[in-house]
This record gives C-alpha cells, structure tokens and sequence, in this order.
C-alpha cells in the first residue's frame, strides 16, 4: 500500500498531464460551441499552470496547438499573439539588467547606500531594504536576492563575532575581579578552594548562558535580515513598469482587451501611481520586521546610548562592507557608460508621455494622434546602443600581441555579447507573457468574454471598495502556491469582463490585483527570492508564514488605499471610460 502510494505521488504529473484533460472533457462534449471550447482550455492550462504539472513555457504554448484545432483561432493569428509590444519591452528592460549585473553596477549602488546607512540594526535593516527594493525595479528580483543575501550574511557573521568576542573579553575580566574579592576578604583559608570551585561552576554556567543568548540573538536577527532582503524584493519589483512580469502582464491585456485605452498604462503613468505604494508598504514592511526580530525597543534598534563596546563592535561590521566597496575599486570607463545609459533610459521613459505636457514622442514622433513610438522602442534603443558601445578606450584594456615584430591592436569588446545575454535571458517567461496575451485575444474571439461579463452582474450590488479588497485577498492567496505570471494571466481577462460587466472602471480591478500578485511573502515557494533566502537554513517555513501573513494583510490594505485615492485621481477610476464601453450597455 505504501509503495503503492508512493508510485502515484512519484509519477503524479505524469497522471496530472493524461487525466485532467480527460476529467473536463464532458464540458466541451456537451456544449460544442466556442465559449465552452475556450473555457476547457483555460481550465486546463490553468491547472497546468498551478501543479507546473508540464513546464509554465511549455504550457504557454498550448492555444497554438489547440486553438485553431477548435477553430477559436487560426494559426497566424495566435502566434502573432506571442511577440507584441510588451514582449519587446521586457526583453529591453531586461538587456539593460544584464548589462548592470555584467559590470558589477548594482554591487556598487548596494555597497555605497549601506555605507551610508550604517550597521545600527533598524538602519541596517533600512539599508538593505532600500538597496534591495531599489535595485529589483530595474533589476530581476532572483538576481537581486542573489546578490544582497551573501553581504547581509557577511555583515551578520562579522556582527556576532564582534559581539562574541567582546563578551568573552568582558567575562574574563568581571572572573578575575570576582576571584580577586574572594582572595581579599576570605578570613579562612580551608574554604577558599571549596569557594573558588563553586565560583568556577557559577562562570562556567553564566557563559553557557550568556553563549545561548548570544545565538539566539543573532538568528533572530540573521532571520529579520533574510526576509527583509526577500519582501523587499518583491515589493520594490512593483514600482516600475518593468520591475516585475506581471506588470507587463497587465499593460499587454490592457492594451489587447481595450485597443482605444490610447496606451494609457506606460512607464510613467505606473511609476505615479505605483512607487508611492511601494513606499508605503517598504515602511511597513521595516516596522513590522522590526517589532518582530528586534522588538520594541527603538532607542536600542536606533543604536541611541550604545556603550563603547557596541559601537566598536559596529565599527567592525562596518569595516566589512568598506573592504567589500574598496574591493569593487574604481568606477570603470564601462560602468560609467552604462549608468549614463541607465539614466537615458530612465528620462526617455519618464519624459516620452509624462501626461501632464507634451511628451518628445508626442511632438516628434506622433502623426493623427497616433502614437508610434512606446516604450519598447526606447528600452530596445538603449538595449542596441549596450551591442555598439565600446567598453573601453585606455591602454590598459588594448592587448598588443607580438606577431613577426609586429604589435597587434585588437579592440575593445562592446559593453554587452550575444553570449551573456543568450545565457541569462529568461526565455521562458517570453512565452509566458505570449500565451497570457493568446488566452485573452481566445476568451474575446470566441466570446467567453462576454458571457462571463453577463454572469457577474450581479456583483453591481456589492460597494467597490469591498470588491477591490476581497479580490486583492484572493489574488494574495493564490499566487502563494503558484506563478505570479500564471495568477494575472488567468484573472486579469476575467476581471476585466467583469468590470465592464457592471459599469465600473476595469482599471479599478485590474491595477490592484496586479499588485497584490506580488504579495507572494508566505512560502519558499511563492516566489523565487523566498527560496533563494530560505535555502540558507536560518529560516523555518512557520517563520516565514508568521511574517508573511500579517505582511499580506499589510499589503492588501495599502493598494486598497492606494487604489481610492491617488490612483483614483491619476487614471479617473471614479468614470466609466468610453474605450472600455465596447458593448455600448454602460452610460
């Protein structure tokens, strides 16, 4: 019976693949028209998606087999469906990640803010929270884990070990004064070997005491630090366009539901609205962990009236992260060429349709208010400039070979080669993003869309503010047990039929259960920086799940917050837009 057991939990996928097709086979059998046809395959790759039962990518590329084999779609037109827009865009924010993580860019950045932060344990939670949060809306949020993690751990050990040894220094100085008291006003000599032994035992328990403390202290706070790094990462991912797929999930669904929304969700319209709320939540996130690894004592948190030991013990800390910024040297001429070319990139994006003036795109590039310039071309332009630019120009990095008495020039490499970017290019979540925009372009073609929307009427009835907080609730929930990516594809086509369904703003919906698709706190596996820092041992799945629960909690109340209020004013969710009317039933 065991083995039994253990051969379908071992070969489990195998009988996920043969037996869910089969299960809701009845469904397009009894109802052969478009509707249930397209409902069977988003059942299905649904729970593929969900058990990862086949791989996410290769799953994605299910409606090219399907779809036009139930006539929803032709062949063409699905696979035009999996390089849009979008897809361009995340490959160049992408380029431009690599070429950051290549030169070393992000380690600097991360290194320097700490300096300046310091190691007082509240300010060096914030450091490492600021750097980490900062770097993953450019950089990929696993990349940036996977860098800061190791320092925080470097900066720990060297923490402990100060503490550690200034305690020891203490002990024995506080033995010898002990033992010199008992010397001097002992009056019988036969006692003093009986007192010194029980003096000794007396020490010996006080260290192992205090040694028991001394770990406990540090685990605490090494655990503090490794969910900081995690949480940080995934919060900080929000903030830009580009930080994080689901995001551009969602500016692709827009963009493929609503065709005349006029490009509303771009780079700068989802940093306004985006980056106050992930401020918002980063604080919370500092406080909470704060108040559950440091306690409340935030005179001592702070480092306020810490004796000479402390901060020479912080000293020490502090000295690791200076060895590790000296180590970085000086900036490159390669890395001063990729900051100028981050920051170009930032403006463009900033300044192509700020919205409140005339973008340089509006004025240079747009003909009968169409817009042919988004912000894909820019990241590609950026991306393109990263496989021209040189790396270098000084001596130092021209090598002369000797050949016949002839020196040999050979010049520099540019910035970036085909090879490191073949090699670190997530590929997979191009198809991820393709088959999201496939299963949308499927549900509207063969009407799933709207008969879904008829169906959700009835939610007309319920406040908005409520319908917002219990769908945020759900979208936290089920992207702690799968892909992020996976949870917006699937819900955001029907949240946005809904929304259309009762007359309400889609962004409304649309916008804050992207976000909250982020909030994957609670598991290792909920997310890929959640594992990477797990894997280090410090942490236990039910710590985790402590932290993460209230955080989730946290998180769904600042984008409910942010949703009806200043994002309220920035996309005006307060009105039924007329691109969003397509049925022409809402007024």
């Amino acid at each position: 019976m065991a083995f039994s057991w253990q051969a379908v939990l071992a070969c489990r996928k195998y009988l996920i693949i043969i037996l869910v097709p089969l299960v809701f086979l009845p469904l397009p059998l009894a109802l052969p028209n478009k509707e249930a046809l397209c409902g069977y395959v988003i059942i299905v790759m649904a729970i593929f998606w969900c058990t990862e039962a086949l791989p996410l990518a290769v799953t994605a590329l299910l409606p090219v087999l399907l779809f036009p084999l139930m006539n929803i779609m032709d062949s063409t037109t699905v696979c035009q469906e999996y390089l849009k827009d979008t897809n361009m865009l995340f490959l160049g924010g992408l380029v431009m990640a690599i070429a950051i993580e290549t030169w070393n860019l992000h380690k600097r950045v991360a290194l320097r803010v700490l300096l300046i932060t310091g190691v007082r344990p509240a300010l060096l939670l914030m450091g490492f929270m600021v750097v980490t949060a900062f770097l993953s809306m450019w950089i990929s949020n696993t990349a940036t884990t996977a860098m800061m993690v190791p320092i925080a751990q470097a900066v720990m050990e060297q923490l402990h070990k100060s503490e550690a040894e200034s305690g020891t220094t203490g002990q024995v100085s506080e033995h010898t004064n002990k033992a010199f008291e008992l010397q001097e006003k002992s009056p019988d000599s036969s006692k003093e070997p009986e007192e010194k032994g029980n003096s000794h035992v007396v020490v010996i328990e006080e260290e192992k005491k205090r040694k028991e403390e001394l770990e406990k202290k540090h685990l605490k706070l090494s655990k503090g630090m490794s969910l900081c790094i995690c949480y940080s990462s995934s919060i900080g991912g929000i903030a830009t366009l580009t930080g994080t797929t689901p995001n551009l999930v969602l500016q692709g669904q827009v963009n493929d539901i609503f065709p005349n929304s006029g490009g509303i969700i771009n780079f700068a319209s989802w940093f306004s609205f985006a980056f106050p709320t992930m401020l918002v939540l980063l604080i919370l996130a500092w406080i909470w962990l704060q108040i559950l690894y440091l306690g409340f004592n935030f005179k001592k948190n702070f480092g306020c009236g810490v004796s000479p030991a402390a901060k020479a013990k912080e000293k020490q800390a502090y000295e690791i992260i200076k060895e590790e910024s000296k180590k970085l040297g000086k900036m490159s001429f390669a890395e001063i060429e990729v900051l100028i070319l981050f920051i170009l990139l930032v403006v463009l994006w900033f300044t192509r349709e700020p919205g409140f003036i005339p973008g340089w795109a509006t004025v240079l590039f747009n003909k009968d208010n169409t817009s042919y310039v988004t912000d894909a071309t820019v990241a590609l332009f950026i991306s393109i400039l990263l496989f021209i630019l040189p790396s270098g120009f000084s001596n130092k990095d021209r090598e002369q070979e000797q050949t016949g008495g002839r020196a040999k020039f050979r010049a520099p490499p540019p910035l970036l080669d085909w090879k490191v970017v073949q090699e670190k290019m997530p590929w997979n979540i191009v198809f991820l993003l393709g088959g999201g925009f496939a299963l949308a372009k499927g549900s509207e073609e063969s009407g799933l869309s709207a008969w879904l929307g008829t169906k959700l009427t009835p939610l007309q009835s319920i406040p908005h503010p409520a319908i917002v907080f219990l769908l945020c609730l759900l979208i936290a929930t089920f992207t702690e047990c799968t892909s992020n990516v996976a949870t917006t594809t699937l819900f955001l086509p029907i949240l946005a039929s809904m929304a259309e369904a009762i007359c309400l703003n889609p962004l409304y919906v649309m916008l804050p259960c992207t976000l909250s698709a982020s909030l994957a706190f609670m598991l290792p596996v909920a997310t890929p920086p959640n594992a990477i820092v797990f894997s280090y041992g410090q942490l236990r799945v039910i710590d985790m799940a402590k932290a993460g629960f209230v955080l989730n909690i946290l998180g769904v109340l600042t984008i409910t917050l942010a949703i009806n209020t200043w994002a309220s004013s920035l996309f005006q969710l307060h009105t039924f837009p007329s691109w969003a009317n397509r049925t022409g039933t809402c007024l």
